[in-house]
């Protein structure tokens, strides 16, 4: 299987791409710039994925199209979201016109808006964020397009990932780089929400095993299946990492638009993961 994956060498790409070579996936990596990947087994193309006229015969004709690449994921009011959508769906529009077998697509549980309890597939959206309401915009474009040209479509709706990582933009990153600076202190909310957590080699290996298979599109939650509170998991964070800093409790507001308890219904992503399980 040859997967073009775009946004290779972001924080979720590298890992993605070293469990689709576990996998033994041909992977294709695209990058917009130097490459961190460069002593991985893949094929890696370096330039714009927005400037490039047939990325179909460009990525050396992939079966699947794994779309990592996205700007600003953690500025959720960024106006490039909005101004950078119909880039997104147009490249994506190109490899399926080209002949593509297969797009998957990283969604975000921000696509869903304020809500409490389990997200299912068919739970309705009402994104509150500039973020949201563009990659739940992408998502109903693309399916629409990919179900007009009878290919398989995965939207790989995540959710909060756990990594230490400095390089990302985290909660988790950011309190990894402050812990590295030297700093005994950090300034949090009040950290009450519930959210669903997931380790950062487990979300990697739930979206490889999620597209080197068939039997399940659509909407697919890439989650651990419950809740934690934030600062649980926070201060367990801390703890796992021997990071000698505390929390400032309060130091700022929480969010008006992040739910106070919510989580993915993990039952499709387990059925993947026992199946592939008893097969191998």
């Amino acid at each position: 299987m040859k997967i073009l994956v775009t946004g290779a060498n972001g924080y979720l790409g590298q890992g993605i791409v070293n469990q689709l070579i576990r996998e033994q996936c041909h992977v294709i990596a695209s990058c917009r710039s130097n490459s961190n990947l460069i002593d991985r087994k893949v094929d890696i193309k370096l330039g714009d994925i927005f400037d490039i006229e047939n990325p179909y015969e460009y990525f050396d004709k992939p079966d699947v199209l794994l779309h990592l690449a996205w700007k600003n994921g953690f500025v959720h009011n960024a106006s490039s979201h909005l101004e950078d959508l119909p880039r997104h769906y147009a490249f994506i529009k190109k490899l399926v016109d080209s002949g593509i077998k297969k797009v998957s697509v990283m969604g975000s549980m921000h696509e869903i808006g304020f809500f409490e309890g389990s997200i299912k597939a068919d739970t309705p959206t009402n994104p509150l964020s500039l973020y949201g309401i563009s990659k739940n915009a992408l998502r109903s474009s693309v399916i629409q397009l990919c179900k007009n040209h009878g290919i398989i479509c995965q939207w790989l709706r995540g959710y909060y990932i756990v990594g230490n990582s400095e390089h990302g933009s985290s909660i988790f990153s950011k309190i990894t780089q402050a812990a590295n600076e030297g700093k005994t202190s950090f300034p949090f909310t009040s950290g009450q929400n519930q959210w669903d957590f997931l380790d950062y080699d487990v979300f990697c290996i739930q979206t490889a095993k999620a597209i080197i298979q068939d039997d399940y599109d659509g909407i697919i939650n890439i989650c651990s299946g419950k809740p934690e509170k934030l600062a649980d998991r926070v201060e367990r964070f801390i703890k796992e990492n021997n990071y000698k800093i505390s929390l400032e409790y309060g130091k700022y507001p929480d969010r008006e638009y992040d739910s106070k308890a919510v989580w993915g219904d993990d039952r499709i992503i387990q059925q993947i993961l026992n199946k592939q399980s008893i097969t191998k």
